[in-house]
């Protein structure tokens, strides 16, 4: 039987219109021969010339349309592939493992690799890696750099199991699922630029603070003071017009800065060196000015920028000063911070914070104090001396304590057991707890990061809360506090609680046991008055001596035990030299050493003490947990080292804790760090 061809659908019906045309013109025929005979024979002559030529055009005409219709298919579908083929949007079509098997003639020129180029993709494109291809979901998206020039590329996975369903030579069987992937390249390279150049004339908002500013005049003949200011002020305006930027001064030693986002991009790169610019001023003032800047960019709106620029300026100033610190909206940067703070001689701020506690504490029934995760003799100290103070305004008071370590047992036992002292003086985590409430205040002391404190929840349940710590601040702060006095310039919170001690009520009465264990904090953490002491510390230590503290009473509560000494001697006997300046070691104490934190943090100290040591780490492993103590003299500042392992603390003093991690990887990962910012010019 003859094959033929026909048809269907609405080009069916254009070719069956002429005869449900001829049918209809015989009925009307039909009727108009009932009217009218003569009519009706005319009629039915014209519908018979119609039917007869209808007929034979479509007898002699379907056939032609036929061919003409199956010779444009044939031809449509060789332009439709010559089109793909020579589209100039890059198309690429990709096996399920990622393997060219087609390209068009775009693609190729982007890459310059030949019409039977079969490898996988990924050997010209890095990123675009198996997993990131069409699997479960049957359209990703990804962008690449490819010769400097960006792509968008969209990918999409065609099924080949719909397409060979009326196949006569392949047949698969109903688990079969594989599948090929297309590729476009939408190429975004002059929106990239366009996008990044209007990103760079973004406005940026910046505060420049001179930080000691009334120390540097006055150390300067009074007819040369003028000379100075102008000197720094025309160093500072020079330096950010060279960026294209405008400085306001809006105080005698604040200004304003406006920038662009490109010339923050160019300060980043120098490290801020205008920081180390501003101290080659000298006209014979013996101490070097210094400054502290604060950056706010990629906010929302232009106030926006201007308050990250607040509280940029605010942590260059509670980091001591003499850095840079850059806030964006998910992200602070920190430059700088290679001098020791200067210590301010006036007590003008510690009054004003001293009368500020008195009358937060008068205001409460009870006060709560709290320090760090694992306190030290400083922290407790300060507790101590919050204690007092509390105790002199007639109000309850608490100190938070769930461990205590060997070290700080001594000092506790001057309390425990007393009968000038209430039972509930040193309570733990869940009493604390209970007993927090809307007539509560907490004070938090010797730390600033909510993340260590002793318990973590008092800060969510008081609503009123004080902060008093001599720890440089970091991007983690304890918010919404009713009062906060960090100043990193002290040496120690038993310094900064023994000065606010002399102006919270007039003939205050300090016990010799609170002197001895304020005074037992400030040696510790000056390491024997070495360390950050200035003339301020020594004030604080005479007002301890003659409320009672007794120098031999605290040395013997400091003697170690054989097993300490031996810790301690081991870890120095076993210290490496990395790189000619930095000591690395470990402290291995025993199951009959208590406190092994504290050993380790004892022989970090005594590494310094050979020569040409920068900075010592020593590691401790304890509870699951790696400790490291970090510290240093005055060269390096072992407090940038330590933030960027998770950690903090001071520019000579700082520590972190490691989690899930050995002690040979954290050391390893320290070495890493120390050469990256070796090479970088940061230490």
């Amino acid at each position: 039987m003859k094959n033929r061809v026909k048809t269907k659908g609405s080009f069916r019906t254009l070719f069956s219109i002429g005869l449900y045309l001829g049918i209809l013109m015989i009925l009307v025929n039909v009727g108009v021969w009932s009217v009218n005979n003569r009519a009706g024979m005319l009629m039915a002559c014209f519908t018979a010339f119609y039917m007869l030529v209808m007929g034979i055009m479509v007898f002699y005409n379907k056939p032609v349309v036929m061919n003409e219709l199956v010779s444009f298919a044939t031809e449509y579908g060789q332009i439709q592939r010559k089109l793909l083929r020579e589209l100039e949007l890059p198309y690429v079509l990709l096996d399920e493992d990622g393997r060219v098997m087609w390209t068009n003639k775009a693609f190729e020129q982007l890459v310059h690799k030949g019409k039977g180029y079969n490898k996988s993709i990924t050997s010209i494109f890095p990123e675009m890696t198996k997993d990131k291809l069409p699997g479960e979901l049957d359209d990703t998206s990804l962008q690449i750099n490819y010769s400097e020039r960006d792509f968008q590329v969209r990918c999409r996975k065609i099924p080949l199991k719909d397409m060979a369903k009326n196949s006569d030579i392949l047949q698969f069987g109903e688990d079969y699922n594989g599948y090929l992937i297309a590729v476009y390249f939408f190429e975004e390279t002059a929106l990239r630029l366009a996008l990044r150049e209007n990103d760079d004339q973004s406005l940026a908002v910046a505060l420049l603070y001179l930080d000691n500013y009334d120390e540097a005049l006055e150390s300067v003949e009074e007819v040369r003071r003028s000379l100075l200011t102008a000197l720094i002020d025309r160093k500072i305006n020079k330096y950010i017009a060279s960026l294209d930027g405008i400085a306001k001064k809006i105080e005698k030693d604040k200004y304003l800065i406006v920038l662009r986002k490109k010339s923050v991009t160019a300060l980043k790169e120098n490290r801020f060196d205008i920081l180390e610019e501003v101290k080659t001023v000298n006209i014979g003032n013996e101490m070097a000015v210094t400054i502290s800047i604060g950056v706010g960019l990629d906010g929302l709106t232009y106030s926006q920028n201007y308050e990250f620029a607040r509280t940029a300026i605010d942590l260059a100033l509670g980091r001591g000063g003499d850095q840079a610190v850059v806030k964006q909206a998910d992200e602070i940067t920190y430059f700088g911070g290679k001098s020791q703070q200067v210590e301010k001689n006036t007590r003008v701020k510690a009054r004003v914070k001293a009368h500020a506690l008195r009358e937060i504490i008068a205001a409460k029934d009870r006060v709560i104090i709290m320090g760090h995760r694992n306190a030290d003799i400083d922290s407790f100290g300060a507790a101590v001396g919050i204690y007092r103070i509390a105790r002199t305004l007639d109000r309850k008071a608490h100190i938070v304590l769930n461990d205590v370590s060997t070290s700080l047992q001594p000092l506790c036992d001057i309390f425990l057991g007393q009968e000038d002292y209430e039972e509930d003086m040193i309570i733990n985590s869940e009493q604390a707890m209970d007993l927090a409430g809307g007539g509560s205040v907490l004070v938090v002391v010797d730390v600033n990061k909510p993340s260590i404190t002793e318990c973590p929840e008092l800060l969510k349940m008081c609503k009123s809360i004080v902060v008093l710590d001599h720890h440089r601040q970091g991007t983690e702060t304890i918010e919404n506090a009713t009062l906060s006095y960090v100043e990193a310039y002290a040496s120690s919170s038993c310094e900064m609680v023994t000065e606010i001690l002399q102006y919270i009520s007039d003939g205050i009465k300090i016990k010799s046991g609170e002197a001895d264990c304020l005074y037992a904090g400030m040696v510790i953490d000056t390491n024997n008055f070495m360390t950050k002491t200035g003339v301020r510390t020594f004030e604080a230590a005479a007002y301890l001596r003659r409320a009672g503290a007794d120098v031999t009473r605290v040395r013997k509560l400091f003697r170690d035990d054989i097993a300490e000494y031996k810790a301690k001697a081991d870890s120095v006997r076993q210290a490496e030299v990395y790189r000619g300046n930095y000591a690395i070691s470990r402290c291995e104490p025993g199951a009959e050493v208590h406190s092994p934190t504290v050993v380790g943090a004892q022989a970090a100290n005594e590494l310094l003490n050979i020569k040409g040591i920068k900075a010592s780490f020593v590691f401790t492993e304890y509870q699951e947990m790696i400790y490291v103590s970090a510290r240093s003299i005055d060269e390096v500042n072992v407090q940038v080292i330590m933030e960027k392992l998770g950690g903090g603390g001071h520019m000579n003093v700082a520590a972190v804790q490691l989690e899930g991690i050995s002690v040979d990887g954290a050391i390893g990962k320290l070495k890493e760090l120390l050469d990256k910012m070796i090479e970088e010019g940061e230490i």
